[in-house]
């Protein structure tokens, strides 16, 4: 008995591990999930200069809004002064690879103060990087506000 709590025990442990390891097997797909998390620091921070190497220049931003933004609308937009984003954190973020496509969907909490008023946001995103001689770029970028 005390054998196979044991070994139960052991497999439990070790299948998160195992999961982890094979879900950032990919350097490519690690790569980027560690550039969307760059992406959330350099908005709480407001670091448009950070934020410029992300998108590439001809990025299509659909905001939760329904709002349409270009590369240069977008960065602006994280510079207003009216914005003060506390926290941005994605959860339950993966990236699917297609040679040098890489479609990355996710969900996203998002705290801070607009015009000094509070608010809390949590909606998915579906982010579509490109890979053009060896620089991975946001093409296009899409989030949806999940009522509830």
């Amino acid at each position: 008995m005390r054998e196979s709590a044991a070994a139960f025990l052991l497999l439990a442990i070790s299948l998160p591990v195992a999961a982890a390891q094979s879900a950032t097997a990919d350097p490519d797909q690690a790569r980027i999930l560690a550039l969307e998390t760059a992406w959330n620091r350099a908005e709480e921070r407001k670091d448009a200069k950070a934020l410029d190497g992300l998108p590439d220049s001809r990025l299509l931003y659909v905001d939760y809004d329904g709002s349409l933004m270009n590369k240069a609308q977008f960065l602006d937009s994280v510079k207003a002064p009216s914005l003060h984003p506390e926290q941005i954190v994605n959860e339950s973020m993966t990236a699917q690879m297609y040679g040098t496509t890489a479609i990355v969907t996710g969900v996203y909490r998002e705290k801070g103060k607009v015009a000094r008023k509070a608010y809390l946001r949590r909606g998915r995103f579906i982010d579509t990087w490109i890979n053009q001689d060896g620089t991975w770029r946001c093409v296009t970028s899409q989030s949806t506000l999940i009522s509830r």
